[in-house]
């Protein structure tokens, strides 16, 4: 059992290096294919604001200004159901920083819960949030 979870779990962590490498190359470089990143049931929650489907979510993301994404953190682990489950579902974590035209760098948090369909991974759920970094020293 605690090797087969070990294994689960080195493969959460491949697979979300990889996705993420091509999730924001797709975000920054060619946008109007990240609707096939996204099964067409999934979620966008983006900074608080609900979108529904993968037609709704390309077309919002097709809205957005120009991006360049850097990515400073990633983390990724295994959801694990019952026994009776075989699907593969990752929870997938990513800090970073993001651009968007002319603007200047804001902190950003995104997570995604992720499954393999057909041997592509597919978005199920996506969660983006900039932060506003807080300075300590006024906040105290």
């Amino acid at each position: 059992m605690e090797q087969d979870l070990k294994a689960k779990i080195d493969q959460a962590c491949q697979t979300a290096e990889e996705f993420t490498k091509l999730y924001y190359e797709t975000l920054d470089k060619r946008r109007y294919l990240i609707s096939r990143m996204y099964m067409e049931t999934a979620n966008l929650t983006w900074n608080g604001n609900g979108i529904s489907g993968n037609d709704n979510i390309q077309k919002f993301c097709t809205d957005l200004p120009s991006s360049e994404h850097t990515i400073t953190t990633l983390d990724a682990q295994p959801i694990i159901g019952s026994d009776a489950t075989t699907q593969l579902l990752f929870l997938v974590k990513v800090g970073g920083q993001v651009k968007y035209e002319e603007k200047s760098f804001t902190t950003i948090n995104q997570t995604f819960l992720i499954t393999a369909i057909d041997d592509k991974w597919k978005i199920v759920n996506d969660c983006f949030r900039m932060q506003e970094l807080v300075d300590s020293a006024t906040s105290s």
